[in-house]
């Protein structure tokens, strides 16, 4: 009874043959097996440097005697285990970051005194992190939601976060409404449900009784809320900030982030596949695509603009639910980003990674957006709560790469102290430590401030229609038609009548087409009477095309990736033509198979997949292509998910290129062929498909 039982010593049936690690019994131990440093490995260790003898068993008085309290490795090692786990963000939980680089490309030292912007070709390092809003950390990447784009800037003066959204605008006016708005969106407190959407009572009821989210509504209803991927999607500052200059004059200013790759959307049905297919899609996308080269790119645009602009323009420029169309201020691109790197360790970075908005440098500064002051406050205190302390700033990821000199002292977890005798200032030591600098140092802008102390909003942001019109009225017909959809799908979803109803009423003054389209889609009674709005929509405003993502697309397939479903016997050739055409327009192709292995073709060459059939969802491509013999197609005419692959492919409108051999499969999948299904015969064709892919969805398929 008192024989010792080895603890992980390997059954037979699952003993490794891997001989690059030796294992030993060490006697006296109980006959546990012990894995053998390899040569030159590292020597285990306890946080405090000890060495380690024994990784498998706690300290015990017997074989199977009770533990022992001294046994400190076991207490230090479990100890850190249970603290490992650090609070996750209530908004933007679910995120995913990479290190990188900015550079100037247009100097504008006539603009602004900030130092990365004052020499073309000036380049800081960056750290970005993209996340969704509502979801937990566990939630998939594919809810339909707000994406934050948030990027810290590593300056010479000091760190500089630009904490945006892939949206413009947002749901609120003032910080006062932002535990409410979260509140409502986040999962209902007594069921702890549904997680990472808004299709619930709670988010629509907040919503239907909150005018001012429309224009916001109608962006999270858009494609804009399900992007394709983080590298396809556009990042905005959404506040209006300001630039001085080093004479100390100040403009306005927007920030822009374009996307190289162009702007691309999924469709909430393959959001809803992919989110089933693959959680962590838009992670393994950018993951990827760094590993591959292909490093995701963003220029930097802003909108300047003058007071003289900010006095004519229609609606208040620090209302952050309205935004400045591009045709009014263009975007003048400065700099680009480029990320070049992934992290180290996904905690150490992506996940202690703190963003603030009141991070600035000498340059930049605030304006009196209600909003953005209440972000000042709010973010800093929420970083002191996640990470235990004051002393964030001395982590790594968020430790500015320029020079700090201040007389911060101790706190949780301090890394840095002031050396020395004097930890405060003024003092009179020959060594004093640092003193301030009145001309280099950060210098608020001397807005002239008065008015009455009082809680008010400023009646200059009463319109909550207008620009809400001007989005709608700004996208493709196939565009409205999604966003009808979502909401009518969103609302589906509400189990109150009163709730759908009362936010339907805000649609009329937003387009009436789309009232009557949600209305019908929930079999309302005709559209309800419209709420009396607090003031009179402006319904002359022109569209913009820059606020469609049809109308920015890319128009190439570069980035983009086809699933190829191959059988065995095909042709070299035409796998070979097909592959080097993607290849040349710079985009990725993935083999599917029935089997993991692969296939061998008409040649003898055994070709491994990259995905097996039931694995790989053509939600997961760009475009598909069905290279398969009579024999082959036959096969696959059996396999639902086969079926599956060609039919979603073809619901939603992507390209589909085919050998004439595949005819039993499409007729199977009950696809009726179109001009966006094209046949794969001689070289030239796989070229012609792949340009035609360029165009990324043959939309005329969805027409209605």
């Amino acid at each position: 009874m008192d024989q010792a039982i080895p603890s992980n010593t390997p059954s037979a049936d699952t003993q490794s043959t891997d001989e690059t690690v030796e294992r030993d019994r060490h006697p006296g131990t109980g006959g546990e097996t012990q894995q053998r440093p390899e040569k030159g490995a590292e020597r285990l260790t306890t946080a405090q440097g000890i060495p380690v003898s024994d990784n498998q068993n706690t300290l015990k008085a017997g074989p199977r005697g009770p533990s022992l309290l001294e046994d400190f490795h076991f207490r230090e090692k479990i100890f850190h285990f249970d603290h490992e786990r650090i609070p996750e963000r209530v908004v933007h939980a679910r995120g995913y970051g990479a290190h990188g680089y900015f550079e100037t490309t247009d100097a504008i030292p006539d603009l602004t005194a900030a130092h990365l912007f004052q020499e073309k070709g000036r380049r800081v390092p960056v750290f970005a992190r993209f996340s969704t809003v509502a979801g937990n950390m566990g939630s998939p990447d594919l809810a339909r939601d707000v994406r934050g784009f948030a990027v810290k800037f590593y300056t010479e003066d000091g760190n500089w976060d630009l904490v945006g959204n892939n949206i413009p605008v947002f749901f609120i006016q003032d910080a006062m409404k932002f535990p409410d708005l979260i509140h409502a969106a986040k999962q209902e407190p007594d069921r702890g449900f549904p997680q990472a959407q808004t299709a619930h009572d709670n988010f629509w009821d907040f919503i239907s009784l909150m005018p001012e989210a429309m224009h916001m509504v109608m962006w999270t209803m858009s494609d804009r809320a399900i992007p394709r991927s983080l590298r396809t999607m556009e990042g905005f500052g959404v506040h209006t900030f300001r630039f001085v200059n080093a004479d100390g004059k100040g403009h306005f200013v927007k920030f822009h982030w374009k996307p190289k790759a162009g702007l691309q959307s999924v469709l909430w049905d393959e959001a809803v596949k992919i989110n089933g297919a693959d959680p962590d899609f838009h992670r393994r996308d950018i993951w990827n695509a760094i590993e591959m080269g292909d490093f995701p790119e963003w220029e930097l645009g802003v909108q300047v603009f003058d007071d003289d602009f900010a006095d004519s323009f229609e609606f208040d420029i620090l209302d952050a639910t309205k935004l400045i169309p591009e045709e009014q201020v263009p975007v003048r691109i400065i700099g680009r980003m480029v990320l070049d790197r992934r992290v180290d360790n996904f905690f150490a970075e992506t996940e202690q990674v703190a963003f603030c908005t009141q991070n600035i440098v000498p340059g930049i500064d605030f304006t009196n957006d209600p909003l953005l002051q209440g972000r000042n406050f709010s973010y800093l205190d929420t970083q002191t709560k996640r990470l235990g302390g004051p002393n964030f700033t001395h982590i790594p990821i968020n430790a500015p790469r320029c020079p700090m000199h201040h007389f911060q002292q101790d706190g949780h977890m301090a890394m840095h102290n002031p050396k020395g005798r004097a930890n405060y200032e003024p003092n009179g030591w020959a060594q004093g430590g640092p003193r301030a600098d009145p001309k280099a140092g950060f210098r608020s802008f001397p807005e002239e401030v008065e008015g009455e102390k009082r809680k008010v909003r400023s009646e200059t942001f009463a319109d909550h229609y207008s620009q809400a019109r001007q989005f709608y009225i700004s996208q493709t017909a196939v565009e409205q038609d999604h966003m009808a959809d979502a909401l009518v799908f969103e609302l589906s979803k509400v189990v109150v009548p009163e709730i759908r109803e009362r936010m339907v009423a805000h649609l009329p003054h937003i387009d009436a087409d789309l009232a009557r389209k949600v209305a019908d889609g929930l079999g309302l009674d005709g559209v309800p009477k419209a709420h009396e709005p607090a003031r009179q929509p402006i319904t002359d405003l022109p569209a913009s095309d820059a606020l469609s993502i049809l109308k920015n697309g890319p128009d190439n397939f570069a980035g983009r990736k086809m699933g190829i479903l191959v059988t065995d016997g095909i042709d070299d050739a035409a796998l070979d033509g097909l592959k080097d055409a993607v290849t040349e327009a710079g985009g990725i192709v993935e083999i599917v198979a029935q089997k993991v292995g692969g296939v061998v073709t008409a040649g003898g060459k055994r070709v491994p997949a990259d995905q097996k059939i039931d694995g790989a969802p053509s939600v997961l491509y760009d475009a598909v292509a069905i290279l398969a013999t009579a024999d082959g197609a036959k096969a696959l005419a059996e396999l639902h998910p086969a079926r599956t692959f060609l039919a979603d492919a073809f619901a939603h409108a992507k390209f589909i290129g085919h050998t004439q051999e595949a005819e039993p499969l499409i007729k199977a999948a009950g696809v009726k062929p179109d001009d966006g299904m094209m046949a794969l015969g001689a070289a030239k064709d796989a070229k012609a498909f792949v340009k035609a892919c360029g165009a990324l969805r043959f939309w005329t398929r969805m027409e209605k």
